[in-house]
C-alpha cells in the first residue's frame, strides 16, 4: 500500500466524518422503529447508533477504514480505526466457512441453503418443504450453522473463536458486557432455535447453541482486524499476515459467494448493484468486503440505517468501488490502487487549486 492511497483514504474518511449527521432530520420518519436493532427516528437518512453499540464505546464521530492486500500489507485511515467493537453478524460468514471445512460442502448444503431471502435478518426464513434455513447469513441460518461446529457447546464455541482469531491473525477478546446483554435479550433468537428443533432441522440444545452464537457476535475487532479477515477470504483462505491456512479454497469461495448475494441483510440487492463486491455487515457498525485475489477491505462507523448496515460504511464502499472500478460486473479490470489514487489526488489538486 502506498502514500498516495493513504492520502486518498485520509481524505475520504475526513469527508465521511463531515457527512456524519447527528441531528435529527425533520424530514425523516420519526415513527420508524426497529426494536431488535435499537434504531429509531432518522436512521434512514443519517443513521442511529444502537444502544448496544454504546456499551463498547461507539461514538458519533467514529469512522475507520482499512485495506489488507493478499501480500499482507495493511493501510488504515480515520479516527475510528483503532476502536474495538463487536464483530456481530460478520462472524456468521466465518462460522459458515468453518462448518464447510468440518463437514464438507455437500453436508452443509443439505442443512442450510444458500438462497437470498429479501427478508430482515431475524426473519423466520425456513423453507416450508425442506425445513432448511434459506441462507447462513440470516440469524436462523447462522444459528443452525453454529450448531454444526461441534457436538458440545464448548467445542462449538472454541472452534468459532479459533477461526475468528486465525482470520484476524491474533487472539480476539470477548466483550463481556455486550455478550451478557445480548444473551439476556435473545428471546427471538431462542424462538428461532426452537423453531429449528420443532421442524426437525436441529437436535442440539437450543439455549446452548444460541449462547455460543451470541458469544461469537460479541467478540471485539478493529477495522484493521476485519480487513485482515476479509483478505483471508480474498486470498483463498490463507491469512496474508501469518501465512496460516484458515479455510480451504472451497470454503473461502463458498463464503464469498454467499456474501455476494446474502451478506447485506435485506439490502443485498442494492449493494450488489451499487458496490458489486461480496460483503458482510454487522450491527456493530462494521462492513467487510473482498476483491478476490487482490485484497480485503473493511469499514467502521456505528450509525446504522433501517437495514442494520452502517450508513457511512455503505457510502465509503460506494465511493471506493466507483473510484477504483471494483464492481465485479463492470466488464473492466479493477484499477491499480496506487496508480488510481495518484490520479484522483491530481484531479482533486486541479479542481481545488491546492494539495488538499
Amino acid at each position: 500500500m502506498t502514500s498516495a492511497l493513504s492520502t486518498y483514504l485520509d481524505r475520504l474518511t475526513t469527508e465521511l466524518s463531515a457527512a456524519a449527521c447527528t441531528e435529527t432530520d425533520d424530514a425523516a420518519p420519526q415513527d420508524a422503529v426497529l426494536l431488535d436493532r435499537g434504531i429509531i427516528g432518522s436512521a434512514e437518512v443519517a443513521g442511529e447508533i444502537p444502544e448496544l453499540s454504546r456499551l463498547s464505546g461507539a461514538r458519533e464521530d467514529h469512522v475507520g477504514v482499512a485495506l489488507c492486500g493478499i501480500d499482507g500489507e495493511i493501510l488504515g485511515a480515520g479516527n475510528g480505526r483503532e476502536h474495538a467493537f463487536p464483530v456481530q453478524s460478520i462472524s456468521k460468514a466465518f462460522a459458515y466457512g468453518a462448518a464447510i471445512d468440518l463437514h464438507g460442502m455437500e453436508h452443509v448444503d443439505s442443512v442450510v441453503d444458500e438462497e437470498p431471502t429479501g427478508e430482515e435478518f431475524n426473519a423466520l426464513s425456513l423453507d416450508p418443504h425442506t425445513k432448511k434455513p434459506k441462507n447462513p447469513l440470516v440469524n436462523i441460518g447462522a444459528i443452525r450453522t453454529h450448531a454444526m461446529l461441534g457436538a458440545e457447546q464448548s467445542e462449538r464455541t472454541q472452534r468459532l473463536r479459533a477461526v475468528l482469531d486465525a482470520a484476524a491473525g491474533h487472539p480476539l477478546e470477548l466483550h463481556r458486557e455486550t455478550f451478557e446483554v445480548e444473551l439476556g435479550t435473545a428471546d427471538r433468537n431462542l424462538a428461532l432455535a426452537y423453531m429449528l428443533r420443532a421442524a426437525g432441522s436441529m437436535e442440539e440444545d437450543a439455549a446452548e447453541v444460541v449462547g455460543g452464537y451470541v458469544e461469537g457476535c460479541a467478540v471485539l475487532t478493529t477495522v484493521t482486524d476485519l480487513a485482515a479477515m476479509a483478505a483471508t477470504l480474498a486470498s483463498g483462505g490463507t491469512n496474508p499476515l501469518t501465512g496460516e491456512r484458515v479455510f480451504s479454497r472451497v470454503a473461502a469461495r463458498q463464503v464469498l459467494s454467499v456474501m455476494m448475494t446474502c451478506g447485506m441483510y435485506d439490502n443485498a440487492g442494492d449493494w450488489v448493484s451499487d458496490v458489486g463486491l461480496p460483503a458482510k455487515s454487522g450491527v456493530g457498525g462494521g462492513i467487510i468486503a473482498a476483491l478476490p485475489s487482490r485484497f480485503g477491505v473493511a469499514s467502521y462507523a456505528p450509525q446504522l440505517d433501517l437495514h442494520g448496515n452502517s450508513v457511512r460504511g455503505t457510502r465509503f464502499f460506494e465511493r471506493f468501488s466507483a473510484d477504483f472500478a471494483l464492481h465485479l460486473l463492470d466488464g473492466v479490470p479493477p484499477r491499480d490502487l496506487h496508480e488510481r489514487a495518484e490520479e484522483l489526488i491530481r484531479e482533486r489538486h486541479v479542481v481545488h487549486g491546492d494539495d488538499r
